[in-house]
């Protein structure tokens, strides 16, 4: 039966399993992940040569006029070396690290999850899949609440593919997209894309696109030619807090 087993093992059926348990699957931007691996030895004994923790996300990629989902590792991480589970033996891994600040936040269809995999040779590895709920630190949160004062609505989130010309390490970005519904800026823009790129734990660089409204036949050839929207940085910190909205109100009206 050994060898039977073996072979059973090596496509899965009996052999070791992962379970990831996590402490809090609700996170803030570079809070602590922390949890535990559980490995439970299947039928026989088993070389594992590695346990790895992926951090992965989606995001959207156009391809022949159509949006496709695509996947994307943030960051991982090896948790232990190589070591023998016995059949029906149970391990223990905790672990800890801080989630990376250009994680996404978790709005619209953004998913971000943690995939636990372990490395067996001539078997098929086993994996475990949790989802993280990625929330926004405080800077982030600072931006929104500027945003919403000075009469702009969230109308949609979304993780993109990055084009070459912003491109960080991760091969999208995440893009916020608001509409103006009241304010000074109603009417005269149809809307305000802001880009965060961290640059610290409570610092950001802000890409902020500003697409005016089309006013006569001028406009509406600029706006065909996508000549009508203006690209802006701007890194936005602590120190910022207390004249947030007044400068954002004063960039946007600069372009408006």
């Amino acid at each position: 039966m050994g060898l039977f087993n073996k072979v059973l093992a090596s496509i899965g059926i009996g052999a070791a399993k992962v379970d990831t348990k996590l402490h809090e699957s609700h996170l803030l931007l570079g809070e602590s992940v922390t949890g535990v691996v559980e490995v439970t030895g299947g039928n026989i004994e088993q070389q594992i040569d590695d346990i790895y923790l992926s951090l992965c996300a989606t995001y959207t990629k156009e391809v022949d006029d159509r949006k496709v989902t695509k996947q994307a590792i943030i960051e991982k991480w090896k948790i232990a070396q190589s070591f023998k589970i016995r059949a029906g033996e149970k391990k223990e891994f905790p672990f800890s690290f801080s989630l990376p600040l250009d994680t996404p936040i978790t709005v619209g269809k953004t998913r971000v999850w943690l995939h636990t995999g372990l490395d067996i040779k001539n078997a098929v590895d086993p994996t475990d899949e949790d989802y993280i709920r990625v929330q926004p630190n405080r800077m982030m949160n600072e931006v929104f609440r500027a945003m919403e004062n000075l009469g702009f609505r969230l109308k949609e989130a979304e993780c993109k593919e990055a084009p070459y010309r912003i491109g960080k390490r991760l091969p999208f970005v995440q893009e916020f997209e608001f509409v103006p519904v009241r304010g000074e800026f109603h009417g005269k823009l149809d809307e305000v894309e802001i880009i965060f790129f961290a640059q610290g734990a409570n610092a950001f660089e802000l890409l902020i696109q500003v697409d005016r409204r089309a006013r006569g036949l001028a406009g509406l050839f600029a706006e065909a030619l996508d000549l009508d929207e203006t690209f802006i940085r701007v890194t936005v910190n602590e120190q910022h807090i207390q004249t947030l909205q007044t400068d954002l109100a004063s960039l946007i009206r600069r372009y408006a």
